[in-house]
């Protein structure tokens, strides 16, 4: 007996790294997994993994800024499996795009592309799960934010901004729904492993940033899932409202002599 057996979980931009790790761990741990991505492909491939496990899941191609197509889906999992009890709110515009940079120079298109994506996409796939969710007696969303949320940087102006809002907006669902026991929980992942991060990252750029991480390793996507796993079974449910720094301990600490010396001696060695 899995401990999320009988419920029904979506995790959107579950056919990436962290949602792909998520959906199949709650698909092990009982839920049926509805795995929602922009790109139908790499939902299938996630979805088709977890059946092939003998678990229960349904891949679907979702633009999370749409509220038809969120209103669409929401019809889909309820017809199928009568409801839903868990949301992973995941998908996000997350490219280093050359665009996002100072806000003297920033693309507003790009920016209101973030928001669409990042805060809206959020919003409306709670707004339209939260029905389902008090109609059973109570649910669990979790909200993807990021360490950027709580820091300011020279760069990524919108995407940082954008993860900020996601920690307000689970405080709000957290405080109007929490009577009907629906729980809302942030997380704020620091840098994790996904395949996308081992393509863009050179050996240079991992070994200064793993210099400012408290632990001797950077974040795999498994370890994601295991908080988002434990944030939504009856493990956390006492839990809601706040955002929880997974990061290996970056952002708990300013940055020590030791790493100022590494960064200053990386940056003579280039120039």
């Amino acid at each position: 007996m899995g401990e999320l057996d009988g419920k029904v979980a979506i995790v959107t931009g579950g056919g990436g790294g962290i949602g792909g790790a998520v959906a199949k761990l709650l698909a092990q741990r009982g839920a049926a997994v509805v795995v929602a991505d922009l790109l139908p492909a790499a939902a299938a491939v996630v979805a088709d993994a977890i059946t092939a496990a003998g678990g229960s899941a349904l891949a679907a191609g979702l633009d999370v800024s749409s509220e038809a197509e969120v209103q669409s889906l929401i019809a889909t999992v309820t017809e199928r499996f009568g409801g839903i009890d868990i949301l992973h709110n995941n998908a996000a515009l997350t490219d280093t795009h050359p665009d996002d940079v100072p806000l003297t120079h920033l693309d507003m298109d790009y920016w209101d592309r973030a928001m669409a994506v990042n805060v809206k996409g959020y919003a409306l796939m709670a707004k339209h799960c939260l029905p389902s969710m008090v109609a059973r007696g109570g649910g669990a969303i979790v909200n993807t934010a990021s360490g950027a949320a709580a820091q300011g940087d020279l760069v990524r102006t919108a995407y940082g901004t954008s993860k900020a809002a996601i920690v307000g907006l689970t405080k709000y669902i957290a405080s109007q729904f929490g009577r009907h026991n629906v729980r809302c929980v942030g997380i704020a992942p620091g840098l994790i492993a996904t395949p996308a991060v081992a393509a863009a990252l050179t050996p240079e750029m991992e070994a200064m940033i793993s210099s400012h991480h408290l632990l001797p390793r950077i974040g795999q996507t498994s370890d994601i899932a295991e908080l988002v796993a434990f944030l939504v079974s009856d493990r956390g449910s006492f839990i809601t409202g706040n955002t929880i720094e997974i990061d290996g301990g970056f952002t708990a600490h300013a940055p020590t002599y030791s790493n100022m010396v590494q960064f200053f001696d990386h940056m003579e060695a280039h120039q």
